[in-house]
C-alpha cells in the first residue's frame, strides 16, 4: 500500500473511533437524564424503580397535606384514583399547590414506597391538566368502569 493512502486510512480510522466514541458518550449521557413518567397506580404495583430518578403525577389527595410549622418540609398524598403515593417534599411549593388539583412531581422513590420529591409542578390555570396526569386519570376511570 502506498504510503499516503496508509497515513489517508489511518486518519479516517482515527476520525471515525473519535467520532463513534464521542456519539456512545453522548448517548450515555441522554439516558442517565431520562426522567421515566409512572402513575401512583404502576408504583403500588411495583412497576417503578426505586431509588432512581423519575417523575409521577395525579391529584393531590383531600386533607392529605402535612405541614411541619418550623422547616419547609410537606407530605402529601397523590392519587390516580386506583391507588395513592405518599409525597415528602422540602422546599416551598408552587402557589398554584393545593388539595385536589393535579400536579406532576421529580424525584426518587425510597424502599419504604415514599415518593421524595425533588421538585413540584402545578399546573397553571383551571383548564389545563398535565398530558400524563390526564392519561393516568382517563386509564383509572375505564379500569373503575
Amino acid at each position: 500500500m502506498h504510503p499516503k493512502r496508509k497515513q489517508r486510512l489511518i486518519i479516517v480510522l482515527f476520525i471515525f473511533f473519535g467520532v463513534s466514541s464521542a456519539i456512545a458518550l453522548a448517548l450515555y449521557a441522554m439516558s442517565q437524564n431520562i426522567n421515566h413518567f409512572y402513575d401512583p397506580s404502576q408504583i403500588d404495583e411495583g412497576e417503578a424503580p426505586v431509588d432512581q430518578r423519575i417523575r409521577i403525577g395525579g391529584l393531590v389527595v383531600e386533607g392529605s397535606v402535612l405541614r411541619t410549622s418550623d422547616t419547609l418540609d410537606v407530605q402529601f398524598d397523590i392519587t390516580d384514583f386506583r391507588a395513592s403515593v405518599t409525597v415528602a417534599y422540602s422546599g416551598i411549593l408552587p402557589d398554584l399547590f393545593r388539595e385536589g388539583q393535579g400536579i406532576v412531581t421529580t424525584g426518587r422513590l425510597d424502599q419504604f414506597g415514599v415518593f421524595r420529591a425533588e421538585e413540584v409542578l402545578a399546573k397553571h390555570d383551571e383548564n389545563y391538566m398535565p398530558p400524563e396526569v390526564q392519561r393516568s386519570l382517563d386509564k383509572a376511570h375505564a379500569y373503575a368502569e
